[in-house]
């Protein structure tokens, strides 16, 4: 079976130690057994002896990045035999080097993830951009913590999505909670009666249409999706929707919301589609719930998008 690397990153005091203790290490797919962490610098918070005995987790301190070579991880697959290996990465090294360092035979990189310290943003921006930015085009999910008020969010998500339109980007306020996306911080306008959900921008929308649907309601809402019917729904129904990423490769689902088409929609199951649905807010006696429904105006085949895979959020 192949051993999961999960690669965090960020600069001093930007609260790796905290992402990788209250975020990653507490997912599902965590494999029983151990869990070999390469530490590359130590912050403010440190791993209790306590919670590495409780987590089966062995810590290794790195001291060079050259150390991180493919006889080294070799290494340590014989000696600690890991279910998965975490790199918390020293944010002055160049990513670039560790990413193009062949893997040993059965490890597999799971994804990459950054933590930026939201009340120390400005000074990076402005005197770190290039080293900082480096890290964040090379990452799946991006936190941004301890978030002042007044911050420019929305300012800071268009620079990234434009180095790096995939990734998953959340802010936390300075009590550590997940800030919501305001309309503005939303990468299309609500305020329009027509809503282009851009190809990357699935997951953003399927999260926002369910916590607020007061943004869509009525609204006509056009988007690329895969569709399929499910067994046992109606033929004048089917759900497009697109496989989503929450946090990395293990954690990918396929979602959608249902759509009624009136009549009997013909298609491959899985085929891609241009879809063009009125949005509407009620109960699906199949779902068990008021949710999110589409209204089918039109649907016509489309080209596959280069990468089929969204990020949530």
């Amino acid at each position: 079976m192949a051993i999961p690397l999960f690669i965090c990153t960020g600069l001093l005091d930007s609260g790796k130690t905290t992402l990788v203790k209250e975020t990653l290490m507490e997912q599902d797919w965590i494999e029983p057994g151990v869990t070999l962490l390469l530490q590359c610098e130590e912050g403010e918070v440190e791993y209790e002896e306590a919670y590495l005995k409780e987590k089966d987790m062995a810590v290794l301190k790195i001291e060079r990045p050259e150390q991180l070579s493919t006889e080294f991880l070799k290494n340590c697959e014989k000696q600690y035999h890991p279910a998965q290996v975490v790199i918390e990465y020293n944010g002055m090294w160049k990513l670039e080097e560790l990413l193009k360092t062949q893997l040993p035979r059965g490890f597999e990189l799971q994804g990459v993830y950054s933590t930026v310290n939201g009340a120390t943003l400005g000074m990076y921006l402005a005197n770190m951009r290039n080293l900082l930015m480096e890290q964040l085009t090379e990452s799946e999910l991006i936190v941004v913590n301890r978030c002042p008020k007044g911050m420019d969010r929305s300012g800071f998500r268009r620079a990234v999505k434009v180095q790096n339109p995939m990734s998953q980007l959340i802010f936390e306020d300075m009590e550590g909670h997940i800030m919501e996306p305001s309309e503005e911080d939303l990468p299309y306008d609500v305020k329009r009666e027509i809503i282009e959900v851009g190809d990357t921008d699935f997951g953003v929308w399927y999260v926002d249409a369910y916590e607020h649907p007061q943004y869509y309601l009525n609204k006509e809402i056009r988007f690329l999706a895969q569709v399929f019917r499910p067994k046992g729904m109606e033929e004048t129904m089917f759900v497009p929707g697109r496989k989503i990423m929450t946090c990395c490769a293990a954690d990918i689902r396929f979602c959608g919301y249902p759509c009624k088409s009136g009549k009997k929609a013909v298609f491959e199951p899985r085929q891609w589609m241009r879809v063009r649905a009125r949005f509407e807010y009620e109960a699906v006696t199949s779902f068990g719930s008021e949710q999110p429904v589409l209204y089918l105006i039109d649907l016509q085949p489309a080209r596959a998008p280069e990468e089929d895979t969204v990020y949530l959020g």
